[in-house]
């Protein structure tokens, strides 16, 4: 396991090192940098200036040394310093975090809180009224996109009931309920399908048939059994849940005014702020990467199929 564990991290390198670059040669690609952006709405100012500026952040150089130079840089833990605000990289990254770290846990904890019992639910009432209603509003709350429900929520919630600020004006857990409430139903949606079948393909296998016929109770046989073998599919969804709402939900963090490492990656782009764009997809890519580890660890853990190397089939 722990050698598993090493091939993987070590796997890390080349997949940072491959999107960096990529995403170093897209910003290049797009026309512009930070000092055009910084000056573009000041008037006329001397290009003089714009080329002593673009000298001062390493900008005039070949694209080449430009990445070499900060891959170094992160190499020793040097991020740099912010093309717009001056303010070392780090520091306002990690500013940004812990607001998304509690969304991203709300709207997990709501998301199982919905998903879970009732995709058991409509599993156990298959092809009864309750399965169609479950499945219908579940269908409703997947086709609503997630700026829709954000702008219908800050309608009923904030401006005509007054329960809630319509943006955020903090982080606090009043100012999260909205955000919190805008992924969780999204998600929610679609994962109250997918733990649906997962649990109906197990009620179909002969092992609960021959459980059922042994005289054991069905709901020992759904909670130890059925529901435990559906733990793969509902893990394998949290973790790439996890992983995009740990990059920041930009969109609802912008709508939401929420303070998050979404919010900064959109205002980074829009003002081109290199090494702010980086240091977001350095946390995207090694957020991915973890959050796989972390789930084959529990699929190895749950499954002892896996642990042993037998086949499903």
């Amino acid at each position: 396991m722990r050698k598993y564990i090493i091939q993987r991290l070590l796997q890390l390198i080349p997949v940072l090192i491959g999107i960096t670059f990529l995403s170093f040669a897209m910003m290049r690609v797009a026309g512009s940098d930070a000092i055009t952006e910084l000056y573009g709405d000041r008037g006329a100012v001397s290009q003089e200036i714009i080329d002593a500026k673009r000298a001062e952040l390493g900008l005039d150089q070949p694209f080449f040394k430009q990445y070499v130079t900060w891959l170094g840089g992160m190499v020793r833990g040097d991020m740099g310093k912010s093309y717009v605000s001056g303010l070392d990289v780090f520091d306002t990254f990690t500013s940004k975090l812990p607001a998304t770290l509690l969304l991203t846990a709300l709207s997990i904890a709501a998301t199982l809180v919905i998903s879970v019992p009732l995709g058991i639910l409509a599993a156990v009432r298959h092809d009864r009224i309750t399965d169609y209603l479950l499945r219908f509003l579940s269908f409703i709350g997947n086709s609503l996109p997630n700026f829709f429900v954000a702008l219908l929520l800050m309608q009923i919630l904030a401006i005509r009931m007054k329960w809630l600020p319509v943006i955020s004006n903090g982080i606090t857990l009043r100012g999260a309920v909205m955000p919190t409430l805008t992924l969780a139903i999204a998600m929610s949606s679609k994962y109250m399908r997918q733990v649906r079948a997962a649990v109906l393909e197990e009620l179909h296998k002969d092992y609960v048939a021959g459980a059922a016929a042994r005289g054991v109770s069905s709901k020992v046989i759904l909670w130890k059994s059925v529901v435990r073998s559906s733990m793969l599919t509902i893990i394998t969804l949290l973790a790439l849940s996890i992983g995009n709402l740990l990059g920041g939900t930009a969109i609802i963090e912008s709508i939401f005014m929420w303070d998050g490492v979404g919010k900064m990656a959109v205002d980074a782009i829009t003002m081109r702020d290199y090494p702010l764009i980086q240091a977001y997809v350095v946390w995207m890519a090694v957020i991915y990467v973890l959050v796989n580890l972390v789930t084959d660890l529990l699929y190895h853990l749950l499954d002892p199929r896996i642990r042993l190397g037998v086949s499903s089939e």
